[in-house]
């Protein structure tokens, strides 16, 4: 029975038909867990270049002890039987972490689990393996030199771009070679390729989940979310990441809802496919009762020149390595951390107070808003040919993916990307975004506004 077969209805893939199928019987966490790898396996899929390390005989000793616990009565975990990937910066014990690279082939194997992983496998989650990505995650665009560009599920014979620098993760999930995946958002990584590939990302409030045992790139910036065909399916995982506990809180009434719609460069130089998509979803949110208007953030245009801080931070962790084996990163990332090199920490310190500057500003303008909507990317996804074949191209694609999303990390805020196109249509993302600390609301308006979009 291919309980993962390809089905246009996302909810059959959902981490709560996953779960009710093992409730009811119907399949077992081994045979999910198979599934999976025969998916990962298929040489005319995408899994050589999705996976950078798979742990099958792991995963199969825990779907038994799901499986077992199951037929003994035993209360699973709220994940139990439930196959993940997690990104390849995150420690596995007793293997090495490369995040992407080649650079970090030969470093010591990790003593034990990033608590990411540990609090998955808690709560009976099958670790499938390590997801491809972006080196040291350093680019919204998803390609990777080393270990080869999964491609975007969409129009798959064109080759698109996945998005980035989760890639992997988003592919392991749209080709059910993982029923939810786990990423890294440090300027738009988890919601931009969940954006393009037709998925929902979530990035929450940027240290509700721990960060013990990964690759860091922007420390101030980074925060870890899942990457799901649902809502739902991000709640679910999020609870976990974060320590919590899963309710599924009922979503609010769209008629009690007060939506800003941001105003400016967000906006601009939008595919025709993406304004199509945005503006339709616009009126159906409207139409079913939400309050839905137009907002500006003066400080909005100041954000771009103030937002240095990833390549400063990467370069401080990277300077040694850089020294040692440069000429071994993939030269789109060395040249990105490069711009880090020459900055003084006077002027470190001095973007950091016009950032907490910007964050109260902005949370002053949105005050009494329920959510922020803006696209997720301002494009849909183009070819990986292209963008090889150019700097220039993958330089300006690279920057109009993050441009966006990389607000709501600058403004330390949390972030939902919902699908917002029509089936047999480009992949566009409605971005659902909230301020600090605002994870729960953030989620339970997603529910609301991910109901609309999929009756509209």
């Amino acid at each position: 029975m291919a309980i993962l077969a390809p089905d246009e209805n996302s909810s059959a893939h959902s981490v709560a038909a996953t779960l009710q199928l093992m409730a009811e019987g119907k399949v077992s966490g081994r045979a999910l867990l198979e599934q999976c790898l025969e998916r990962i396996a298929d040489p005319a899929g995408e899994g050589s270049r999705t996976f950078t390390r798979l742990y099958p005989d792991r995963a199969r000793l825990a779907a038994d002890a799901v499986d077992t616990a199951s037929r003994e009565g035993t209360a699973p975990g709220p994940l139990a039987g439930v196959p993940v990937s997690v990104k390849d910066l995150f420690d596995i014990e007793g293997d090495s972490t490369t995040a992407g690279s080649r650079v970090l082939e030969e470093s010591h194997p990790a003593a034990r689990d990033a608590e990411v992983v540990r609090r998955l496998r808690a709560v009976g989650a099958l670790i499938v393996g390590r997801t491809n990505m972006t080196e040291f995650a350093y680019s919204g665009v998803g390609l990777n030199p080393h270990h080869g560009t999964p491609r975007n599920p969409y129009r798959r014979d064109e080759a698109l771009i996945p998005g980035g620098s989760s890639s992997g993760a988003a592919v392991s999930v749209s080709d059910n070679m993982a029923v939810v995946a786990i990423g890294t958002d440090t300027g738009g990584s988890v919601r931009i390729p969940a954006a393009l590939c037709g998925l929902v990302g979530f990035k929450p409030t940027a240290r509700r989940v721990p960060m013990t045992g990964m690759v860091p790139l922007a420390p101030s910036l980074d925060s870890i979310g899942p990457i799901g065909w649902s809502v739902d399916c991000c709640d679910r995982v999020h609870a976990v990441l974060s320590g919590g506990e899963y309710r599924a809180l009922p979503a609010p009434e769209l008629r009690f809802l007060r939506l800003g719609v941001l105003q400016g460069y967000v906006l601009d130089g939008l595919d025709a496919e993406v304004t199509t998509a945005y503006g339709r979803a616009l009126d159906a949110i409207a139409a079913a009762g939400a309050h839905v208007e137009p907002i500006h953030f003066s400080g909005l245009e100041r954000i771009p020149a103030s937002n240095q801080s990833a390549a400063t931070e990467a370069y401080a962790w990277h300077r040694r390595l850089l020294e040692e084996r440069g000429a071994e990163y993939d030269p789109h990332v060395s040249a990105r951390i490069l711009h880090g090199a020459g900055v003084l920490a006077a002027d470190y310190l001095e973007l950091q107070r016009i950032r907490r500057e910007l964050m109260a500003e902005y949370d002053t303008a949105v005050a009494g808003y329920d959510a922020v909507l803006m696209p997720t990317v301002p494009r849909i996804a183009p070819p990986i040919a292209a963008l090889e074949a150019s700097d220039n191209v993958y330089f300006d694609v690279n920057g109009a993916m993050l441009r966006n999303t990389s607000i709501v990390n600058f403004l330390d805020g949390c972030a939902l990307s919902i699908p917002c196109h029509q089936p047999g249509e480009a992949p566009v993302g409605l971005m659902i975004a909230g301020t600090h600390g605002n994870d729960v609301h953030i989620l339970r308006v997603g529910r609301a506004l991910e109901s609309v979009l999929k009756n509209s």
